[in-house]
Formats: structure tokens, sequence, C-alpha cells
């Protein structure tokens, strides 16, 4: 396989993908190509197995095989998402019917690859489920990405559908906080102690403040990304 830039999440760790599959050779094969790419790997062999590792390692991307010993690949989804409703799968199988491709992309699968398949196409096309998603950025780039939302660190440049936005310093960082942990809810303390160096909960009022500036200058007459999870603080995901 040829190496690629490598993908990270956006705080620089690196992405973290499940592959369930009760083929213990192919997950292994699949396991070796993805930590080649510089990823953590979970590898679980059942359903029970998958959706407890999901629960507890909450992975980037997911690759499920639809036969498992115990159930299929579409309850193992059903489960997974009741507890991470956003997360990438990409569904693994021998089956090639167009009855079942289509069975698992309606059941909110991302994508689907057959059995035998290219290594290299599946890296592939989990890179691209993870940078969709706005989950992982390119190692070697300044650019911290979720959705059409753009953030250079070296140039402090902020843009939005390739509409600049002007920010203040104090904006950028909390931004830039916001955006090296997408999908991923951020206390009023976490943002405190993050952004303005202080951790007690007096001046909890200034990061509800400056969420509304930020809100009026990246979602103003767009879908919104920035969201607030009462009693839980906020989340930067990308527009649904």
């Amino acid at each position: 396989m040829t190496q690629t830039d490598e993908l990270t999440r956006p705080d620089g760790s690196p992405v973290r993908v499940l592959v369930v599959d009760d083929e213990v050779n192919i997950a292994e094969l699949i396991a070796m190509a993805l930590r080649y790419e510089g990823w953590t790997v979970d590898v679980a062999h059942n359903g029970t197995k998958a959706v407890a590792a999901a629960k507890a390692e909450r992975p980037d991307v997911v690759v499920l095989d639809w036969m498992l010993p115990d159930f299929n690949g579409l309850e193992v989804l059903r489960r997974i998402r009741a507890a991470e409703p956003n997360v990438p799968v990409l569904f693994l199988t021998a089956r090639d019917a167009v009855e079942d491709r289509v069975a698992g992309l309606t059941a909110g699968g991302d994508d689907y690859v057959t059995k035998p398949f290219s290594l290299e196409e599946l890296v592939a096309r989990l890179r691209a489920l993870v940078r969709r998603a706005g989950l992982a950025v390119t190692q070697s780039a300044s650019q911290l990405v979720v959705g059409d939302l753009t953030l250079d660190e070296d140039s402090h440049e902020v843009t939005r559908a390739g509409e600049e936005i002007h920010l203040t310093a104090t904006e950028f960082e909390l931004l830039r906080f916001l955006m090296r942990n997408p999908k991923r809810v951020l206390s009023k303390a976490q943002i405190l102690d993050r952004v303005w160096n202080y951790d007690f909960g007096g001046q909890a009022n200034v990061v509800e403040l400056y969420i509304s500036y930020l809100r009026r200058k990246i979602d103003a007459g767009r879908d919104p990304m920035i969201h607030t999870m009462r009693g839980a603080g906020y989340v930067l995901k990308p527009a649904s």
C-alpha cells in the first residue's frame, strides 16, 4: 500500500476505528492496514463485543460486517447508534444483492463494500467518511475543518462555505477549541479553563456571551453549527 497524507483528529490524536468481523484473519488484515495509516484500531468478532467496544472507546468510524454469530450488522448498527448517533458506519459483507445494499444504507449505514475487497479501496472509503463527517484533518495542514467551516491556525483566517469571517482574538480561540473537539459536548467550565485560563464558575456567563457572538458570525443566515446542550454545555458539528 502507498502511504498517503496522515489523517488525525483535529486535536492531533489518532483517528479511532472499530473493526467488527467474525472472520479473525479478515479483521486483523483490515486492522493492520489501518494501523499503517496511523489510526488506533479496536477489533470485535461479534455483535455483543462490538456494541460494548463502541460505548467504551467512542470510535470515529466503524467497519461493520453484516453477518455475525450472535446478531446481524443491522442490529449492531441500531445499538451503536443509540449510544453514538453520528458515528459513520461502513458495512462490509459477502452479500452483494441490490436489496441488501439498500437495506444497509436505508438502516443508516454510510457506505458499503462487498467481499472480496481491495484494502486500498476500503481505506480510501474510510478516509472519505471521516473527512466528510468533519472528524479528521490532514496532519500536515494548519487548517481545522468541520463541515464547510475552516479555520487556519497559522494565518488566523476563518471561512464558512468560502465566505471570510472576521473574529476577535477571543472569538478565534473559542472557535478553535470547539473545532478541535467536533461533535463533543464541552462544558462551560472546560471552555473557561481552556480559553480564559481560569476554572471558577462565577464567570460562566462570559462563555454564554462569546458563544452568542460566535453564533452571529458563524451561523447567521446559515444552518446552525453551534448547539446548546441544556445542562451540559455546547457542541459544534457540521450542519445537517
